[in-house]
């Protein structure tokens, strides 16, 4: 019985810390966007503006433009959701 929870508990422990990252993403990005509206943001852009990646979290960014950014986040191995981000903050799922 308690193998079985303690997978749950560890999945949803990935899935907050995929979850975290992305929103630390998106708040590098805005930051970026504050300095430099007509850029395009990638992985380099968010390190450099403060995003620090949590070991086994993979953030990728699909679209990097102010109106059209879009990045997506899951923990791997173990995590069980892939969460999205648009460019006005809505996080799904």
């Amino acid at each position: 019985i308690a193998i079985p929870q303690f997978a749950a508990y560890r999945a949803r422990g990935y899935n907050a810390t995929a979850k975290a990252d992305l929103k630390n993403a998106y708040t590098a990005a805005q930051a970026y966007f504050s300095d430099s509206p007509a850029g395009t943001v990638d992985m380099a852009v968010l390190t450099s503006y403060g995003y620090q990646p949590s070991s086994n979290v993979t953030v990728t960014v699909t679209a990097g433009l102010l109106g059209t950014l879009a990045m997506s986040s899951v923990y791997t191995p173990g995590g069980t959701v892939t969460y999205s981000i648009t460019s006005v903050g809505a996080l799904t799922p």
